[in-house]
């Protein structure tokens, strides 16, 4: 008997098997299983099972957030720089007064934007979404030059106090390293986030010790350093630097780059995402880096930028869950320290509430032009920069232009 014979047989037994006494069953089991060639234990399960309605189908969810709201959404989201949803879920009420000046946003509008969860936000941005090619390349070279002098840090950074943070240089040289180019100067505080960056014009040891004066612009007091053992940081200059004022000066582990964790993102965000692997080398190109440095990106990033610190890491079988604090901007942090003033803390808000992070958005993308254009294209990566480099104005590139792009920078170097 053929298989689509049993299974015509079967509700026809079935019938008869559920509706007969203990001796009929008897009876229409012989037969069911005489005919279907099925076990009498199998025959017995075919025959009590009782076909089921086909489940209906459950009506569409109302949508619960309008397309405006996504818009607005998307637009908010690309002007801060495409951040984490949950760090744009934080930056959301300090964007929101500046966004109604810029965009059309209602009162409902406005309350469903700050309902929206993460979870929805990413939802929600999934198809604006382009995965952007990362390159972390190094130029640094070992220091042997008094490197017994800087100790080798071997704690932990689970320091609460402002004042000591991790220092690298990042290296715009295209695709080789001879001669001299500019290198941006990075400093990330441990406890607050807080960044500064300064562009210098080669590595020698003189003009990365000057380019320290970043301290002046922090709103707390210098008291550590801890650089990699490159010898633009192990020298006489940055260590005779740092004991006139008082400067903890320590390095991490020799080709252990997750000793500088912190400052390794940093270069990612506040340098390479914005000014990619272009080789840059001039006079005019080293001023118009600093402008940008000192000034729009120095507030968007420490003003409007929510971060996240790690509290602490569990290990669960084979996976590591890692927790996280709440979405702060760095000037949030620095306002909750016991050590700053209040009236530095009242001059830090006034700074804030007399800026608009659209309006800074757009000069740093003006800025960027500005310095794309001037860069070295005989030594540095063949492609040609988008509109702009923060990828604000123009929306995330097509999966072609990425593919492009790609293709474009491979064995590149920086």
């Amino acid at each position: 008997m053929t298989k689509a014979s049993k299974l015509e047989l079967r509700p026809v037994f079935a019938a008869k098997y559920r509706g007969a006494n203990r001796s009929r069953k008897t009876k229409i089991l012989n037969e069911f299983c005489e005919l279907a060639g099925y076990h009498r234990k199998y025959a017995i399960t075919l025959l009590k099972q009782v076909e089921r309605r086909p489940p209906r189908p459950r009506p569409p969810r109302e949508r619960t957030y309008d397309d405006d709201v996504v818009q607005i959404l998307v637009k908010i989201w690309e002007a801060a720089g495409y951040p984490w949803s949950v760090r744009l879920k934080a930056l959301l009420p300090l964007w929101l007064p500046w966004a109604k000046l810029h965009l059309s946003i209602t009162s409902r509008g406005q309350a469903q934007l700050l309902r929206m969860s993460p979870s929805t936000m990413d939802r929600a941005l999934r198809r604006y979404r382009d995965t952007l090619l990362r390159r972390n390349y190094g130029r640094t070279k070992p220091g042997t030059l008094l490197k017994h002098h800087f100790k080798v840090r071997t704690d932990n950074w689970d320091i609460d106090e402002a004042g000591f943070g991790e220092i690298d240089l990042v290296a715009h040289c295209g695709n080789l390293a001879y001669g001299e180019f500019i290198n941006s100067l990075n400093f990330s505080d441990i406890a607050t986030t807080w960044t500064e960056t300064r562009a210098v014009l080669g590595k020698g040891q003189r003009p990365v010790c000057a380019a320290i004066e970043i301290a002046s612009a922090l709103p707390f007091v210098l008291k550590g350093l801890d650089s990699d053992n490159g010898s633009e940081f192990i020298n006489m200059h940055l260590l005779r630097y740092c004991k006139e004022r008082g400067i903890q000066l320590t390095r991490g582990r020799p080709y252990k780059k997750n000793d500088s964790a912190h400052i390794e993102q940093k270069n990612w965000t506040h340098v390479r995402k914005l000014l990619g692997w272009q080789r840059y080398d001039t006079a005019g190109v080293l001023e118009a880096m600093n402008d940008l440095y000192r000034n729009e990106l120095r507030w968007w990033m420490n003003y409007f930028q929510p971060t996240v610190k790690l509290l602490h890491k569990e290990r669960i079988g084979s996976k590591v869950k890692r927790v996280y604090d709440a979405p702060k901007t760095p000037l949030d942090r620095v306002l909750e320290l016991p050590k700053i003033t209040k009236a530095a803390k009242a001059a830090l808000l006034r700074d804030r509430k007399g800026l608009d992070p659209f309006v800074l958005a757009a000069q740093i993308d003006v800025k960027l032009r500005a310095i794309a254009a001037l860069a070295n294209t005989e030594v540095g990566p063949p492609v040609k920069p988008p509109a702009s480099l923060r990828f604000n104005q123009l929306g995330p590139l097509s999966r072609r232009d990425s593919a492009e792009r790609d293709q474009a920078q491979r064995g590149t170097t920086g």
